[in-house]
């Protein structure tokens, strides 16, 4: 993920915006368990679009997140690509250790709404939740 937020950083404004479209066309497709059922997934409330989010931790306690966010929807899904590139594959501590304001050093707030931001901001509150819930059990 901080290589991500590096990424973002060097660029100016407008390749900022470029970039995050480049992730929204690089969102994975959901798993066959999960595709088609998105009441098996968490709404983020907080997004303009219909963005549902599943985190899975597996054995090794690695991370692994599914999103679902529809293609007419191009920045959020660009946060959603974002995380999903960012957090995959992280250990589960890692993820928790994340700061709230992640999102925000990206550098993207005069080139999106406060209201996205603040929907980026809850996708990644609601992967940490999930993180919690999954290693606790």
């Amino acid at each position: 993920m901080a290589e991500i937020v590096e990424d973002f950083q060097a660029l100016g404004e407008r390749e900022r915006l470029q970039l995050l479209l480049e992730f929204s066309q690089g969102l994975r497709p959901l798993p066959p368990e999960l595709e088609g059922n998105l009441e098996k997934m968490e709404r983020v409330d907080e997004c303009q679009s219909p963005v549902f989010i599943a985190v899975e931790v597996d054995d090794a306690n690695a991370v692994h997140l599914h999103v679902a966010a529809p293609p007419e929807a191009p920045t959020t899904r660009g946060f959603a690509g974002v995380l999903q590139d960012g957090l995959e594959g992280l250990p589960a501590d890692v993820v928790l250790d994340l700061p709230a304001d992640v999102c925000h050093r990206l550098g993207l707030e005069q080139a999106v709404s406060p209201l996205r931001m603040r929907g980026m901001t809850g996708m990644l509150a609601r992967v940490k939740r999930q993180v919690r819930v999954a290693t606790a059990a």
